[in-house]
C-alpha cells in the first residue's frame, strides 16, 4: 500500500517532500479569519508558508517533515521565492 505522500507525490509533479528538516524560526500573523504561518529551515534561506484556521504552539527547534512546492511571490515589485506548504508534521 502506497503512502499518503507517495500519492500525493506521483499525483503532482512539483510537489517536494523533505524529512526530518530542523524549524529554526516560526511566526504566525492572523490575516483576516486565517493565521499566516511563516517556518525557516536549517540550510534553505527562502520562507515555507501556510494558513491555518487558528494559532499552534511554536514548531521552532522541532523537525518535522513537510510536503511543499516552489513558489514566486511579488512584493514591492521584487520577485521572491517562498515554499507553499500543503503538509507539515511535527514528530
Amino acid at each position: 500500500m502506497k503512502h499518503v505522500v507517495d500519492k500525493m507525490l506521483d499525483k503532482h509533479q512539483k510537489l517536494v517532500h523533505s524529512e526530518g528538516v530542523k524549524i529554526l524560526s516560526h511566526t504566525q500573523r492572523e490575516i483576516d479569519e486565517w493565521v499566516q504561518h511563516t517556518v525557516t529551515i536549517e540550510g534553505c534561506d527562502a520562507p515555507f508558508k501556510f494558513r491555518r484556521t487558528k494559532k499552534y504552539r511554536s514548531l521552532q527547534g522541532h523537525k518535522v517533515n513537510m510536503t511543499y512546492y516552489p513558489e514566486t511571490e511579488t512584493v514591492a515589485g521584487f520577485d521572491f521565492e517562498v515554499m507553499k506548504v500543503v503538509r507539515i508534521k511535527r514528530f
